[in-house]
């Protein structure tokens, strides 16, 4: 057994246990780790989830998957060290995300080295030990989540936490060909997070597939009450893509700091989109890069003197050089400075916005290279510094973004991509992600089908992510006094049954607006639909109570301030109101003034879709 093969779906989760102990000790990594829980107190923790799921009312969406935890991030009864030995304490409580996690099912298998202080994108700045690269043991694994990517790219855990305050959450699942999300700043709390730079820091999550690391953000998404910079739900926040998304990518003359096989490969997916029809429009990214370039080589890196200068002040035992003298200079910056650069910030964010204007999401590089071991010991700020070029500005413009790996052309070689969309618009990041993937996907089977010896990375071969596009958990549920939401941002459920159908005329208004498709319904009785024989060929959905008549339609989530917006479109006759279901739940429809359908031909069977003929589905 390989530890690749404890990614089978086939494997009870309660046997798994005892394969992934002898996985870790087959794969002789120790850097990976920095604590590791005791054998026998795991498989008695997933012994109890599973027996909870037997028997919860609710199901448990992560019910026996194994994580690990970066260790900056608190594990009760476990101690977090950031990878300062002389730094580390006894965490009393789970962090906010590892408490959401838990209670959905999900079990810590340990805590993960990283870069210290969660300072640095190469994963080599630990006395734990640098991190070296699932694939290529000369290679960096990345920073500063090293140990959790690597983990996973081992497939020693189902996903894993980290941080990501410059790219840290990114960076290595490019490095490792994993998928790597992180959402709008503040939408994972970061209770229980020893802070990197507070404003910006942000709670990861690494998996093999798409729908895994999406499932994991879910459940951690959402204020807690305790974190003051947590993101409150947002009313406006699309809850899908539109069907043909409009995408952002960089001119070539952006691109000077890719690596030539990360440029090619690049190029190459590029190619890839626009021959399967995704419409990409090139953007000056200028505005985005000087706003990398601004969160270490500007003021905001005071953030991390203010976040932990005075434990590195107390020269605690097992201090890296490195880091100790970014943040020790940080603390040098003077706060005239600090405020020059928060204008700068404004007025590179408005110049960005600009450029992003019209697009619903940006495609860029993930990072530029895969750089040495010797590499980076040679040159160790030089090439942190170049790793962060596309990645470093996200959380400074409080961006989410998907990290996902795409073919690198060539073999043993990983290379990624990374999807960004405006803040709170996680959603359509995550819809363009899947996108993505699908091309990528369908490609890479053409070429194999044509040529047998090519391979493609491990995580393309991964199952692949589900539609995300048009899936949605209906509901809500507490667990153990944690909060899973069930999607990443709030909506209002809106039941159409004429020409706001999927394929028909005003369908494109649902998209336009983020709306995210929840299933086919019928209403309860007492609803009949007429044929309103206007020049739009509306139909009207009217109240009959005394009648045993029902109206077939769909329904869908909308923003909440998108409903204001579908109701200015509607024109009289029709408006909105509340509408039972045969479920009896009740949610708001579009109805029709009684009046305006007297006379008017019923449709048959409440299915207007088949009166006009059948119209596929978008």
């Amino acid at each position: 057994m390989t530890p690749a093969d404890l990614a089978s779906p086939g494997t009870p989760p309660a046997a798994r246990v005892a394969e992934v102990y002898a996985a870790i000790a087959a794969a002789d990594r120790p850097e990976v780790w920095i604590t590791l829980r005791a054998e026998a107190e795991v498989q008695a923790e997933v012994d109890e989830v599973l027996a909870r799921a037997a028997i919860a009312r609710e199901p448990l969406p992560l019910a026996g998957l194994l994580f690990a935890v970066k260790d900056n991030i608190d594990v009760a009864g476990l101690p977090t060290t950031a990878a300062c030995p002389g730094f580390a304490y006894p965490a009393e409580e789970d962090a906010t995300a590892v408490a959401r996690l838990r209670a959905a099912g999900a079990v810590v298998l340990g805590k993960t080295n990283l870069d210290q202080f969660a300072t640095g994108l190469v994963g080599t700045r630990s006395p734990y030990g640098a991190v070296r690269s699932a694939r290529r043991p000369d290679r960096i694994s990345g920073g500063s989540s090293s140990g959790s990517a690597v983990a996973v790219a081992l497939g020693l855990v189902d996903f894993a936490l980290g941080t990501d305050t410059a790219g840290s959450g990114r960076v290595p699942a490019a490095l490792q060909g994993l998928v790597g999300v992180k959402g709008t700043v503040g939408l994972v709390p970061t209770t229980g997070v020893v802070p990197a730079c507070r404003s910006l820091d942000c709670v990861t999550a690494f998996a093999r597939d798409l729908h895994t690391a999406e499932s994991v953000l879910r459940v951690m998404a959402g204020p807690d009450g305790r974190d003051a910079l947590a993101a409150l739900p947002h009313a406006s926040a699309p809850l899908a893509a539109p069907a043909d998304p409009v995408i952002a990518v960089p001119r070539a003359a952006d691109l000077t700091a890719l690596a030539p096989l990360w440029r090619s490969a690049f190029d190459a997916h590029l190619g890839r989109l626009r021959d399967a029809g995704v419409t990409l429009v090139e953007i000056d990214i200028s505005p985005f890069l000087e706003a990398a370039a601004l969160l270490y080589n500007g003021a905001f890196v005071a953030e991390r003197y203010a976040a932990v200068g005075a434990a590195i002040d107390a020269a605690p035992a097992g201090l890296d050089p490195v880091v100790a003298g970014i943040v020790t200079a940080a603390g040098q910056l003077p706060a005239h400075r600090y405020a020059a650069d928060l204008v700068r910030l404004a007025e590179l964010k408005l110049a960005g916005e600009r450029a992003f204007a019209g697009a619903d999401a940006m495609l860029l590089p993930t990072t530029t290279h895969h750089p040495t071991l010797a590499e980076v010991a040679a040159e160790p700020i030089a090439v942190n510094s170049r790793l962060g070029t596309f990645t470093n500005f996200a959380n400074l413009f409080g961006y989410p973004a998907y990290a996902v790996p795409i073919d690198a052309g060539a073999p043993d070689e990983n290379v990624g991509v990374q999807v960004l969309a405006r803040p709170f618009a996680d959603a359509v990041a995550r819809d363009v992600a899947a996108l993505l993937l699908r091309v990528e996907s369908r490609a890479l089977s053409s070429r194999e089908r044509s040529n047998g010896h090519l391979r493609a990375p491990e995580a393309a071969t991964s199952p692949l992510p589900r539609d995300v596009v048009s899936r949605e958990d209906v509901g809500e549920r507490r667990m153990a006094g944690h909060h899973v939401r069930s999607d990443l941002a709030a909506g209002v459920h809106l039941l159409v049954v004429g020409a706001h159908l999927s394929g028909l005329p005003l369908h494109d208004r649902m998209r336009r607006h983020g709306a995210l498709f929840a299933g086919d319904v019928r209403t309860a009785p007492g609803y009949t639909l007429v044929a309103l024989g206007d020049p739009l060929n509306r139909p009207g959905m009217i109240r009959t109570p005394y009648s045993d008549s029902s109206v077939l339609g769909e329904l869908w989530r909308v923003p909440e301030t998108a409903l204001s917006a579908l109701l200015l479109e509607a024109a009289a006759p029709l408006g909105l109101g509340r509408v039972t279901l045969s479920d009896g739940r009740e949610v708001v429809g579009y109805l029709c003034e009684a009046t305006a359908a007297t006379g008017k031909p019923v449709v048959a069977d409440g299915d207007w879709r088949a009166h006009v003929g059948g119209a596929v589905r978008a």
